[in-house]
């Protein structure tokens, strides 16, 4: 029987044959929980039921969301989960970034895996061949029981690009022009698969983007076959060796969708409030801007930050525009700064920003004020999710964002490169 790479990766965690549309019981891999809906939410619910964890081996618990604790709430949660890391013996990654780029970077994931993730861009794991998705505190708590979860088996919607990216466009461009062409309840639920020369092309950190995304476009995952790319990044990772050979769709399998894409003619593109969805080319686009935000898993990855920094080099900031710099991990973070890439930013004015969440997520205390204008390399734009309600976020490729901070208006990066 053909099979899609989403079925090959439930049969290998029931050790059956996976049908599309069955309710299978999935044996899990790996848990992965943050400060957020971590410890805080499933302790109790383990205490009610009476269980402890079914593997603390299999448990990576995460600080992202809450840190640096500038609040009292954030000090209380950060104290209460580094309390029950040491109880549980766990995993834990303390303040060193963001959930979904720590856990492949700290080798936690390989081809193959099946992972829950207390997140909803928990999709991320998917561009390492990894059936990822994300759940809520109930439903982890009943994994972190028990080991298990049921799960549907999806139909896949394949999104094929072929051609390759010109300069000054990237992932995310690609990103919001399919979440612009297929909406955002496209994805059904369903597993999401990126294939194609140019999704072949990108690096690790471009493809983390695409998957990440999945979860804009309303998918359970969001897949992109293993190769010689992701083993390169895993053993840098210090990630075990995994068989991948097969993990991948069969030629003929049955897709429940076939979208086509054309890389080398796009041009980058932005979102406009408040719906990613909202996608068009930047040079449609007609906004100023007060602030400039280059954070997120989405949008502050090593990759991201040099792309924002190879735009602002020698450049000057327009007048009233701000910048914030969110580096979505500590390690990202230091490899800028051996490349002078952090030093770029700081000549620019830009206010680093801790290794978290932050604003993306509308945490902290730089949240963005009433009546501001933002460009941001974030995945999302909700209405006063990044701050008060009245203000106005765009999304951007981190190129973008950058060329938008120096025209004080929204512009096509092309212009600077």
């Amino acid at each position: 029987m053909k099979q899609t790479l989403a079925q090959k990766l439930i049969a290998r965690s029931t050790g059956a044959a996976a049908i599309v549309g069955e309710v299978v019981t999935a044996n899990v891999d790996l848990a992965m929980i943050h400060d957020s809906g971590g410890p805080r939410r499933v302790e109790p619910l383990l205490q009610e039921w009476g269980v402890g964890l079914w593997d603390t081996s299999k448990v990576v618990l995460i600080s992202d969301h809450f840190v640096p604790g500038d609040t009292e709430e954030g000090a209380r949660i950060l104290t209460l989960t580094r309390q029950w890391a040491r109880e549980k013996s766990v995993t834990f990654h303390d303040g060193e970034g963001i959930c979904h780029v720590v856990l492949p970077e700290k080798g936690h994931l390989t081809p193959g895996m099946f992972v829950v993730g207390g997140d909803s861009h928990s999709p991320t794991g998917g561009a390492f061949g990894c059936y990822m998705f994300g759940v809520g505190a109930t439903e982890m708590a009943g994994v972190l029981a028990t080991g298990e979860i049921w799960v549907k088996v999806p139909g896949t919607i394949l999104i094929e690009w072929t051609g390759r990216l010109n300069p000054g466009v990237v992932a995310k461009d690609m990103m919001l022009q399919v979440c612009g062409e297929i909406g955002m309840d496209g994805g059904q639920y369903q597993a999401i698969e990126y294939a194609g020369e140019a999704v072949r092309a990108l690096s690790m950190q471009e493809r983390m983007t695409m998957s990440n995304m999945a979860a804009e476009l309303g998918g359970q995952v969001g897949l992109i076959a293993p190769d010689e790319t992701t083993a390169a990044f895993l053993a840098n990772a210090g990630a075990p060796e995994a068989d991948w050979s097969d993990l991948h769709t069969d030629e003929g399998a049955d897709l429940l969708a076939h979208h086509k894409f054309n890389a080398s003619t796009l041009p980058p593109q932005v979102a406009a409030p408040h719906s990613p969805a909202n996608a068009m080319p930047a040079t449609e686009a007609s906004s100023d801007v007060d602030v400039a935000y280059i954070g997120a898993c989405t949008g502050a990855k090593y990759e991201d930050l040099a792309a924002a920094a190879a735009i602002l080099k020698g450049q000057k900031i327009a007048p009233g525009v701000s910048i914030a710099v969110a580096p979505s991990s500590a390690q990202d973070q230091q490899r800028a700064t051996n490349e002078g890439i952090m030093k770029i930013f700081e000549d620019a004015g830009a206010r680093i920003l801790p290794n978290a969440c932050g604003i993306c997520a509308g945490y902290g205390t730089d949240r963005l004020g009433a009546d501001v204008t933002c460009i941001s390399s974030t995945a999302r734009n909700f209405k006063g999710r990044m701050g008060d309600p009245t203000s106005q976020v765009w999304l951007a490729s981190p190129y973008t964002v950058a060329a938008s901070a120096i025209a004080g208006r929204i512009t096509d990066p092309r212009e600077f490169l």
